[in-house]
C-alpha cells in the first residue's frame, strides 16, 4: 500500500512540475525574439525598399517590435512587446525588453499585424531610451524614417531626430512618425531572458550581461550592419 501511494505522489508531482517545463522552454518572450530577428532579415534583404543602409550603420540602438495586433488599437491597450540592443565597444547588447503602448499608426493602422522597428540615432536618444518611460514626440523627438539605399538625400529634420521609425503592414513598408506612443522598460520579459529583476540600463550598460540563447539569431542580424 505505501508503495502504491508512493507512486501516485510522484506521478502527481510530476503532473505539476511538467506544465512549467514546458512553459520555460516554448515561452513568448523566445517566440518574440526569434520573430524580431525574422523581421530585420526580411526588412533589410530589400535594399530599395528598406531602412537605408548608412543610417543602419549610424544608429546607436535598434529597437524592433514584431507583431502588433489590430484589436489592441481598438480597445487602446498596451499592442506591442519588443526588444533593443544598443552598440558596444565590442559589438551589440544583450537585448532588453520593451512595451510599446498608444500612438497612431495613421494608415496602418486597419493592418492585422504590424510590425515596427526604430533607429537611435544619437545619446540623448539612448538616454531616453534606457529610461523607465519615455514619450515618443513629447520626451524624445522622432520622424518617420526614409526609404532606400541611402539617406544621403533626405531632409535635415530626418537626420537631427533623437528616434527614426518604420512599420510594415500587410507587405507595405513605410516610415512613420509614432508621436505620442509610449516606450517603456518591460520587466517581465527581462525576467523571462535572464532569470532575475534586470533592468534595461544594466543590461546594456554593464557589458558584463550574457544574451540568452534565443536572441542569438536577433544578435546576428544587428552584427551585419
Amino acid at each position: 500500500m505505501k508503495t502504491l501511494l508512493t507512486g501516485f505522489a510522484l506521478a502527481a508531482a510530476f503532473t505539476l512540475t511538467a506544465p512549467a517545463a514546458v512553459r520555460a522552454d516554448d515561452n513568448e518572450t523566445n517566440d518574440r525574439l526569434k520573430e524580431s530577428a525574422v523581421v530585420l532579415q526580411e526588412i533589410m534583404s530589400v535594399p530599395d525598399k528598406g531602412i537605408p543602409r548608412d543610417l543602419f550603420e549610424k544608429a546607436s540602438c535598434v529597437v524592433v517590435v514584431p507583431g502588433l495586433k489590430k484589436g489592441a488599437f481598438i480597445v487602446g491597450a498596451k499592442y506591442g512587446r519588443g526588444f533593443f540592443s544598443c552598440r558596444t565597444g565590442s559589438g551589440w547588447s544583450a537585448p532588453a525588453g520593451v512595451r510599446v503602448e498608444g500612438g497612431s499608426f495613421g494608415f496602418q493602422i486597419g493592418g492585422s499585424e504590424t510590425d515596427v522597428v526604430m533607429l537611435v540615432m544619437n545619446d540623448r536618444g539612448v538616454d531616453r531610451l534606457l529610461s523607465s518611460k519615455f514619450t515618443l514626440g513629447g520626451d524624445a523627438s522622432v520622424a518617420a524614417g526614409p526609404i532606400g539605399r541611402t539617406a544621403t538625400a533626405q531632409t535635415d529634420a530626418k537626420m537631427t531626430a533623437e528616434i527614426l521609425s518604420w512599420s510594415r503592414s500587410r507587405g507595405v513598408f513605410a516610415g512613420i512618425a509614432l508621436d505620442g506612443a509610449t516606450l517603456r522598460e518591460d520587466d517581465e520579459a527581462n525576467r523571462e531572458m535572464y532569470g532575475t529583476e534586470m533592468k534595461n540600463r544594466r543590461i546594456v550598460k554593464d557589458g558584463k550581461v550574457t544574451p540568452p540563447a534565443a536572441a542569438a539569431a536577433f544578435l546576428a542580424e544587428l552584427a551585419k550592419y
